[in-house]
């Protein structure tokens, strides 16, 4: 889990992670400039906008392809097989904390279809393949 401590609003946020998010995601390798997503807890009685993913998270995968369809941008994702045999087609998976519904996925391997909005609006847009 990583939680904001302090903030001033636009420049800078202070964080907290604990031992096991530093091992299991990429947030030990975040430094100035790093864009990473973020989003406030959902309380009770908020609308929700999206969909709900439970669980935690499990450990960091590499981007095998990235391709466009038509409007949409398709992200391949390689994992460990530990960690594909979690997941099932039209499930969902949190990727750096966006909720996401898988399309396709294998032992080692699952791919995400982004819409524009998404890809605009989240550091998806600067990822690349590895």
């Amino acid at each position: 889990m990583v939680a904001v401590e302090a903030a001033d609003g636009r420049t800078f946020f202070d964080v907290d992670a604990g031992a096991e998010t530093l091992r299991l995601t990429t947030a030990g390798a975040w430094g100035v400039g790093t864009r990473i997503n973020l989003e406030r807890a959902l309380a009770i009685g908020d609308e929700l906008g999206g969909h709900l993913v439970t669980g935690h998270v499990d450990g960091v995968g590499a981007i095998a392809a990235i391709e466009r369809q038509g409007e949409f941008t398709v992200f391949s994702f390689r994992v460990a097989k530990d960690f594909g045999r979690l997941l099932v087609s039209k499930g969902s998976v949190a990727v750096d904390g966006i909720s996401l519904t898988v399309n396709q996925c294998r032992r080692e391997h699952f791919s995400v279809a982004i819409i524009p909005f998404t890809l605009q609006h989240t550091n998806l847009q600067g990822h690349r393949v590895g």
